[in-house]
């Protein structure tokens, strides 16, 4: 979980952060059952936000031509294999990205200001939920 949290705060760093900006609507999904929160891990919840904010920037970053390309696509990957090889946890992380990805797919088709401030907004709350994550369970 280490390795991957801080491969995210890396790739985070690329994207500089600015004002924030209000988030677009999202689109409705059916939701994935949730375990009890016994059979959860205690970071489910950041880790869920944290693969919105993924599928989010996925978008953004294609649509605003960012440097890293499918970085953010990648990194996804790499949260399911570390995190959610199978199973109902991994489908409830590919619906958080889906929708993040689908919110913006719907009201952006092009690289304006407002898709730009949203990309900083994110990058600002995810560099947040890596150090939460980090710094309440990690090493």
């Amino acid at each position: 979980m280490m390795k991957l949290v801080q491969a995210f705060a890396l790739l985070v760093a690329l994207v500089p952060v600015g004002p924030a900006v209000a988030q677009a609507p999202r689109a409705a999904a059916a939701p994935v059952p949730v375990p009890p929160a016994a059979l959860r891990a205690p970071y489910e919840p950041q880790l869920l936000r944290l693969s919105e904010i993924i599928g989010a920037l996925h978008y953004l970053r294609t649509l605003c031509d960012g440097p890293e390309g499918g970085a953010w696509r990648r990194e996804m990957q790499a949260l399911l294999d570390a995190e959610a090889a199978g199973g109902e946890r991994r489908e409830r992380l590919v619906q958080a990205f889906n929708r993040g990805y689908g919110g913006f797919e719907q009201t952006h088709r092009s690289c304006a200001p407002a898709a730009r401030l949203a990309t900083r907004r994110y990058v600002a709350e995810a560099r947040r939920l890596i150090a939460e994550i980090t710094s309440r369970y990690g090493n």
